[in-house]
């Protein structure tokens, strides 16, 4: 996955483990998030908007 963003050239913002599932999401880009399951399947979660509240 990380190879296949790189390639549209979206830089890797975040990578998290999640302990209790083992699952992996990671931010690509600004928006793009991915999840990443223990048994190598992903989903695209789809993209997060920020905001930021002054």
């Amino acid at each position: 996955m990380c190879i296949w963003f790189s390639k549209l050239y979206l830089p890797i913002n975040v990578v998290r483990i999640d302990e209790r599932t083992g699952n992996v999401f990671f931010l690509a880009g600004e928006e793009n998030i991915i999840e990443i399951y223990s048994d190598g399947k992903w989903r695209y979660v789809g993209w997060v908007s920020l905001t930021l509240k002054q």
